[in-house]
């Protein structure tokens, strides 16, 4: 199946975002282990799982492409679960192990990890036919993002909020 998903992309100025993550693992790390035991809002989805959901539009979607060796896929892991918490019902949050998702993870041209993928509706236009692509790229960050820079991207790309601004 060809990937229901238009790569029509809006990039914004990622290192701004990632330059304001703390630099120090454990720093980090110790700002959000509440959610470790807590049940899991962003669920792990295959590639095939992945492509379904972009075929059968609910809500804007936020895919995580991470791998278990990576040090801040795994810093940013807390992270993006809390973000999941306060977004629940609004934005679909998932993860995607490209370690066993190398197709799907080529296909999104995932170079770096982790890659926060924000992905929005696309809306046939009036007297276009509906079908084809679904989502748009509408951001893409390779990096570890705190759960606040998550959140904040999030009300910008749907939710019509303020552009967030660059940390100092």
């Amino acid at each position: 199946q060809i990937l229901a998903l238009c790569l029509t992309t809006v990039f914004q100025n990622a290192s701004a975002f990632t330059s304001s993550f703390p630099r120090s693992p454990v720093a980090f790390a110790s700002k959000s282990l509440t959610s470790l035991n807590a049940e899991k809002v962003a669920m792990d989805v295959t590639g095939a799982e992945l492509e379904v959901m972009l075929t059968e539009w609910e809500q804007p979607l936020i895919l995580d492409a991470y791998a278990t060796w990576c040090g801040p896929c795994l810093l940013m892991a807390p992270h993006f679960e809390e973000a999941a918490k306060e977004l629940e019902g609004k934005v679909r949050f998932c993860k995607m192990d490209t370690d066993k998702e190398p197709d799907m993870a080529a296909r999104l041209n995932i170079m770096g990890l982790p890659t926060l993928m924000f992905l929005g509706e696309v809306k046939p236009e009036d007297g276009a036919e509906a079908g084809g692509a679904t989502a748009a790229l509408l951001n893409k960050i390779e990096g570890a993002i705190t759960k606040q820079s998550i959140v904040d991207l999030c009300n910008f790309h749907f939710f019509d909020g303020p552009m967030p601004e660059a940390p100092n």
